[in-house]
């Protein structure tokens, strides 16, 4: 599903990743530990395509993705990706409805088609009496599980999440534990975490530890 060959990133003359080598399989949860500044966050915004790598490929579903010009690589994204954030990103001049639909709409789906489906994944995760909230109006639990109805709107093959529990509290973390394990039994989803949280790490089918830019 995912395959990372030989992945090094620097800035300037700092080089933060050395050569990284990855496979993730379908279907599988894998968390990603390390301490600060280990290179964790860099590898996942690779991966995710948000960022280039300095040399290197990166293989998702057979696609080398950075051989993709920079509009089919942004389709590529939205459709085969979703993401988690540690602080949701919402936006927040929007409902909780209209941030699932947004993917949805971008890729150029109907208003009414990415309606349906935002709404059904919001009523799936508990939240059908919350939709027409903004963020702001949202605890800390119900803007995760926003961000995770938005990292599903398009049936993304990946899941990636950075830091996902790190802005909750301990009744929030297990909720987003047992939504992540609900994603991956429910949809069949490829989840790759970058966590410090030791209890997120330990519901991984795997877990990988990064060391000075290198995976030990």
């Amino acid at each position: 599903m995912i395959e990372v060959k030989d992945i090094h990133k620097s800035f300037g003359t700092l080089e933060v990743l050395k050569g990284v080598n990855l496979t993730v399989h379908h279907g599988e949860i894998v968390s990603i530990i390390g301490k600060s500044g280990a290179g964790k966050t860099t590898l996942l915004q690779i991966i995710g395509t948000l960022d280039r790598p300095t040399s290197g490929r990166i293989i998702i579903d057979g696609t080398d993705v950075f051989t993709l010009g920079e509009k089919a690589l942004s389709a590529f994204r939205n459709k085969h990706i979703g993401f988690i954030f540690q602080f949701h990103q919402l936006l927040p001049e929007f409902t909780a409805l209209e941030n699932v639909m947004m993917p949805a709409l971008i890729a150029g789906e109907s208003r009414r088609e990415a309606e349906d489906k935002a709404v059904e994944l919001l009523s799936q995760l508990g939240l059908s009496k919350r939709m027409e909230h903004k963020p702001s109006e949202l605890s800390g639990g119900e803007k995760q599980r926003v961000a995770a109805a938005r990292a599903m709107i398009m049936q993304p093959d990946i899941i990636l999440a950075d830091e996902p529990s790190g802005s909750l509290d301990e009744q929030n973390k297990r909720e987003l534990h047992q939504l992540l394990l609900r994603l991956k039994e429910q949809f069949g989803q490829t989840i790759l975490i970058v966590t410090h949280d030791k209890e997120l790490a330990q519901i991984s089918d795997r877990v990988i530890e990064i060391q000075d830019g290198k995976i030990l």
